[in-house]
């Protein structure tokens, strides 16, 4: 575990009047067994975004995402992936750091939330759409698709975490992937199965919580090119945290054809070459959505938003007790559900217990575990500008 966070800059997250509320919750975390994520947290260290706004992370640099569909060969589309998927990782795990002082805690979703977006076409690089749905909320699993239709690039994946913790830190395993598909001219089809890294949340002791990447992930493509990416913190590679280090292999071989390393957060470089390969301290790119006025009762910002304001305006009384309200009410629902004997309807999403991509995809690196299961977007949501 690091000694400091890794921005000597960032404040304390928690104010000085709840400096024993905070050590409470953190009594509590270390005697608790099983999983965290069920453990109600104090409202000032609860970020003002639901987790179903997060798959809009992974495209918040729509040019690298709308850039793999102009590979001119499978080790280009290779690299072009592991680019784009590195440049993901800043705004997906160090964001809400950098805006809110340390690591929140995100709102969790009620089951059937929802959350639309696009980023629009600028320059030809066309528009890519955003669906995102809660489809489960015991455990916590939420499902996206994101698609480009101009470039014949999607982006289809599901995301829940087992929190623990362990040796002064929590740590979660992202269970989930995600498929990445590019339609090629010649009428073929190219898919990328993407492995999620685990996350270890550093700093509590501090009260200045902050997220570090551990352990391997893995890009397969269905024509054979793996990258495998391995995240280390302080006292590793560069004695820094956030680091990375990335191989892209060959089909059938072990050995690096191209090595990448760096802060994954800032910038890296190929290790042969000397030449830049991430930078992600330029401005990224929000997500467009409607106003909130305009947005389904089920739609996040809607759904959160007096809950938002007042974290944002540091009003947590307020926040907790419209937080309160929306809990009582799903919980309610579920009663009713039960006793009429019926179930949630999920709106865009079909679950499938074993993902065949996956499998596949999967065998080739020996993925541990074997199979998934996997939710299927359903197609039937007209993206556009109108309805993001």
């Amino acid at each position: 575990m690091a000694d400091t966070p890794p921005n000597e800059n960032v404040g304390e997250a928690v104010p000085s009047a709840q400096k024993s509320s905070w050590a409470t919750f953190l009594k509590s975390i270390a005697s608790f067994s099983g999983d965290l994520s069920s453990l109600t947290a104090p409202p000032f260290i609860l970020s003002p975004i639901s987790l179903t706004e997060f798959p809009a992370y992974w495209c918040e640099r729509p040019e690298l995402f709308s850039a793999i569909a102009d590979a001119q060969s499978n080790e280009e589309r290779s690299i072009l992936v592991l680019k784009w998927f590195i440049s993901t990782l800043k705004g997906q795990y160090t964001s809400r750091n950098e805006k809110l002082g340390s690591e929140k805690k995100p709102l969790n979703p009620v089951l059937g939330e929802l959350f639309y977006g696009y980023w629009p076409d600028v320059n030809g690089r066309g528009q890519t759409n955003l669906v995102v749905e809660q489809v489960s909320h015991h455990p916590p699993i939420t499902a996206y698709y994101i698609e480009n239709p101009q470039k014949g690039i999607s982006l289809q994946g599901h995301s829940a975490q087992k929190t623990s913790f362990s040796g002064g830190s929590i740590i979660v395993k992202q269970i989930g992937h995600a498929i990445l598909t590019v339609n090629l001219p010649n009428g073929e089809k190219e898919e990328f199965l993407i492995t999620l890294p685990r996350l270890r949340i550093d700093g509590l002791w501090y009260g200045s919580p902050y997220i570090e990447l551990s352990e391997t992930s893995y890009i397969q493509s269905s024509t054979g090119w793996l990258s495998t990416i391995e995240y280390k913190g302080k006292g590793y590679f560069s004695g820094k945290s956030h680091t990375f280090k990335a191989t892209l292999s060959r089909p059938g071989s072990t050995q690096a054809s191209q090595t990448y390393e760096g802060l994954w957060h800032e910038t890296s470089k190929n290790v042969r070459t000397g030449e830049l390969f991430t930078d992600v301290t330029t401005p990224k790119e929000e997500v467009t959505t409607v106003p909130v006025e305009e947005m389904d009762e089920w739609e996040s910002r809607r759904l959160w938003r007096w809950v938002a304001k007042g974290i944002r305006d540091g009003d947590f009384e307020t926040a907790s007790r419209e937080k309160s309200k929306i809990e009582n009410e799903q919980r309610q629902r579920r009663r009713d559900e039960q006793a009429a004997g019926t179930s949630w309807a999920l709106k865009h999403f079909d679950h499938i217990d074993s993902d065949p991509i996956f499998e596949h995809l999967g065998r080739l690196f020996k993925a541990n575990p074997p199979t998934e299961d996997t939710y299927v977007y359903r197609h039937n949501r007209n993206p556009g500008p109108e309805k993001a």
